[in-house]
Parts: C-alpha cells; sequence; structure tokens
C-alpha cells in the first residue's frame, strides 16, 4: 500500500493535519495504533489561535456546540465555600481578535469532531496498526508495523504522542526536565453533590498532602478529577481509588462518586525534541515537545504545528513547489515550541498566570526565512505576525482567509495583477493593518507586506504561485 502522506498518530495533531491535507487533494492516510479514538478528557481547553484554526478547518460550529465557557473556581475549606479563584486573566473580544478565551471541550469530544470532518473530506483513519520501524529513501518512507504489512509513502509525520515510537526508529532525542516530580491523577467521572457552575478546588489540608480540583468538563456529565500525590506514590486508578481520594480531601462522600469513566496519572514535564525533521520523516504534536498540562497549551501547540506543516506539504505535493520550503516547518515551529514549553512551566509553577501569552495571538515568524517585509516604515503590524480579523471594503477578512489557498489583502494602495489561486481583498486604510499590500499565507500569517508591489513577484515565484 502507498500513500503521498502517512500520519502516524490519530490524535489532535494527526486529524488537524489529516483534515487539512484532505481539503488540499493530499492523499494521506492517519494510522492509530489502538482500536478507537483516546478516550479522556486530558487536553480540554483550546486556546483563541486554536478557535481561529478551527474557523478555517471548517469544525468551528461543531466545536462551538460541544463545548462551553471555564467556570470559576471556587475554593472550599472543611466543606464550605471561602472564596473565588480567577484562573484566566479577564480579555473582551475585539474586531480583530473575535475569540476572546478559551472554550473548554474534552480532548475525547475534539477529536470525535477532528475524525467526523476527515471523514467528511474522504480522509481515513486505519487503527490497531502500530509502527514499529521504519526505513527511508531519496524517494519516500517505508513504515512497518507490529501486526505485519508496511506502507510507503513519501512524506511521514510522527504524530503518535510523547513516547513516539517513530520518534525512537528515528534516533532523535529530547532535551527537558522533569516540572514537578509529584504524580498527579486525571480522572473522568461522574459525581453528585457538587454545581456544575464552578470548578471546585480543595487546597492541601495538611503537610505532605497534595490538591485536589473537581471540574465540570463542558457539553457532558462528567467531571474532570485532578489530584496531586507525594513524589514515589503508587496512583490507583480504579474507582475505590479516586472514591478514597476524593473523599479524603473533600466533604465529598466516597459513594459521591458514581463512575470512573476514564483515568490516568502522570508526571508533569517538559522537553524538546532536538529536532523536528529527518529526511522525509517530519514530528509534531507531543511527538516533537511535551508539556505540563498547566495552561492548556500541549494541544494548541499541536494543532498548530499540523496547520503549518499541512500547507507546505501541500504545496509541494500538489502544486509543484521546491521541496525546500518544507525545511522551514522545524525553522518556524521548534522556537515556537520552546516557548509554549517554557510559558507551560511557568504557569505549572505560578510564576505566570494565564493570560494574553497562553491566548497564543501574539505568536508569529518574523524571522522566518519564509518573511519578508519590504515596507519603508511598518507599523505594529509586520510580515510574519498572525493576520488580524477585521472587515475590509465590506469583507470580513476571516471569512476571505477560509480555505486552503493565499490572499492578498490591498489596504489603501492599488492591487497588483494576481494569478487566479491567489484571493484579492482592497479596501481603505484601516487601523489594525495601517496601509500597504500584505500578502497572507494559508495559515493565516503575514508572508510578504510592502508599500508597492516591487519584489511581490519573486516572492510568489518561491511560494509557487
Amino acid at each position: 500500500m502507498s500513500t503521498d502522506v502517512l500520519i502516524v498518530g490519530a490524535g489532535p495533531t494527526g486529524l488537524a493535519l489529516g483534515i487539512d491535507l484532505a481539503r488540499r487533494g493530499v492523499d494521506a492516510l492517519v494510522v492509530e495504533r489502538a482500536g478507537e479514538l483516546f478516550p479522556g478528557s486530558r487536553g480540554k481547553g483550546i486556546q483563541p489561535r486554536t478557535m481561529e484554526v478551527f474557523d478555517d478547518l471548517g469544525v468551528l460550529d461543531a466545536i462551538h456546540a460541544a463545548g462551553g465557557g471555564y467556570p470559576v473556581g471556587m475554593i472550599w475549606q472543611n466543606g464550605q465555600r471561602v472564596g473565588e479563584h480567577r484562573m484566566f486573566d479577564p480579555v473582551e473580544a475585539t474586531e480583530d481578535s473575535p475569540y476572546d478565551e478559551p472554550w473548554m471541550v474534552p480532548q475525547w469530544r475534539t477529536q470525535r469532531i477532528l475524525f467526523d470532518r476527515l471523514e467528511e473530506l474522504g480522509g481515513k483513519v486505519a487503527f490497531g496498526l502500530e509502527a514499529v520501524g521504519l526505513a527511508q529513501d531519496e524517494d519516500g518512507v517505508t513504515v512497518r508495523f507490529a501486526a505485519g504489512g508496511s506502507v510507503r509513502a513519501r512524506y511521514v509525520v510522527a504524530a503518535d504522542g510523547g513516547r513516539s515510537a517513530v520518534r525512537r526508529a528515528l534516533g532523535i532525542g529530547m532535551t527537558g526536565e522533569t516540572v514537578d516530580p509529584n504524580p498527579t491523577l486525571v480522572a473522568d467521572a461522574r459525581i453528585t453533590g457538587l454545581d456544575r457552575d464552578n470548578w471546585h478546588i480543595f487546597p492541601p489540608r495538611g503537610e505532605g498532602d497534595g490538591f485536589l480540583a473537581i471540574c465540570p468538563l463542558a457539553g457532558t456529565e462528567d467531571f474532570q478529577v485532578t489530584a496531586q500525590f507525594p513524589e514515589g506514590s503508587s496512583v490507583d486508578l480504579s474507582l475505590e481509588g479516586v472514591r478514597k481520594v476524593v473523599a479524603a480531601r473533600s466533604h465529598l462522600a466516597p459513594e459521591d462518586v458514581t463512575e470512573v469513566r476514564w483515568a490516568s496519572d502522570f508526571r508533569p514535564r517538559a522537553a524538546l525534541a532536538d529536532r523536528f525533521r529527518d529526511g522525509r520523516v517530519f514530528l509534531a504534536g507531543d511527538a516533537a515537545h511535551i508539556h505540563s498540562p498547566a495552561g492548556g497549551q500541549g494541544l494548541n501547540t499541536s494543532v498548530q504545528d499540523a496547520y503549518n506543516l499541512g500547507w507546505k506539504l501541500g504545496a509541494v505535493l500538489r502544486d509543484g513547489v521546491d521541496e525546500s520550503l518544507l525545511e522551514t516547518y522545524e525553522e518556524e515551529r521548534r522556537p515556537v515550541a520552546a516557548d509554549m514549553l517554557g510559558l507551560s512551566t511557568s504557569v505549572h509553577r505560578g510564576e505566570v498566570r494565564r493570560g494574553e501569552a497562553t491566548r497564543q495571538l501574539g505568536l508569529g515568524y518574523r524571522e522566518s526565512s519564509l518573511t519578508a517585509e519590504t515596507r519603508q516604515a511598518p507599523a505594529a503590524l509586520r510580515a510574519g505576525d498572525r493576520a488580524p480579523d477585521g472587515t475590509l471594503g465590506g469583507v470580513r477578512l476571516f471569512d476571505a482567509f477560509r480555505g486552503p489557498h493565499w490572499t492578498l489583502l490591498a489596504v489603501g494602495v492599488e492591487a497588483p495583477e494576481l494569478p487566479g489561486s491567489v484571493g484579492v481583498v482592497r479596501g481603505p486604510a484601516q487601523e489594525s493593518y495601517g496601509a500597504g499590500l500584505f500578502l497572507v499565507r494559508p495559515d493565516g500569517y503575514v508572508g510578504w507586506a510592502g508599500d508597492t508591489a516591487d519584489g511581490l513577484p519573486r516572492y510568489l515565484a518561491r511560494a509557487g504561485l
């Protein structure tokens, strides 16, 4: 069997990449070693920048319908409510940033939405296929599976998690640190006796105890239970184990925990792959960077890896763009992942609040070799930055950007003649952009900016346009 792109792992990263490739007409196959999609809530926070990505990928309405906003934290002591805790610094939505706060959707539901969208576009996921080895040559990669058989692909993307078998087969190391040596339980449970209007927080009662947090999972009847244990503890993931820790650390009785639907334990750590590419194989998501869950950066950074890589693979495989374009994936994404790892660790340690940085709207690629800023006196918005939403010439910009194409904004200047594959929006100078020409990449970042069209044809040629 052969395909253009083999994606190993059907988590949010692999599914988002599969969607992006499917809408570009790229033949891709997603393989997953498990027999089904991941069943737990683990990565439940979708940041505003990822909401913009999901808007483009055609799943935003479903994501909105499946989740809800984050509830206010409620601190308990001795069975009494003693105060509120705001998890996030408040932010107001603006015209250029329409999604203002994180949106809560349990990871299992996000994956189901992405899976359904992939199938709608004609994409495929093959379950029960565990990658155990690979061999690559100048024309492609052959991936072998534990159950026998293999798949031949022009490119392979490892999206198979923090213990990535593909990364290990390539011999790519990870550099990092243990963020917190204390093991943490996370479980999806049915619980009576607590309202669903608050994220319930039970501070440690005594020295050596850990915290307990019980968060209602939006769009479900479940709560996510999170409990920290002393270093070296063995975490009991059974119903009785979860009942015991909930009863010991809160006013709830053991029988108030009526069901445990999924449970896991982990030790928060931060690690970054030494490189994101080996020949025709790319690392994305947790296979490339492992985060503490604090601040909700892991899943979001991972989806945006896929969003960066998808259009570049499509350009090479379908539009005949030179393969050198693929070199910009690691160049752009590895520094971003490193920054997000540092942010996750700082949030985990209480050094930084969840706020502007965790929303991920300020991330960009100003230093990328794929970025060209040619204006004499650029304003606050520069080439490499995220292209803001807004209205230009009566057109909503996110509507104009939506889809697998480039878009040229002619803001207060004349637009040159361009290939039909490039969308063009014209209008007067406005606050977010100022004035000039702005060529917006398929992933919503300004690739080229100029006062005039001088230099634009050269950039278009490099992009295969």
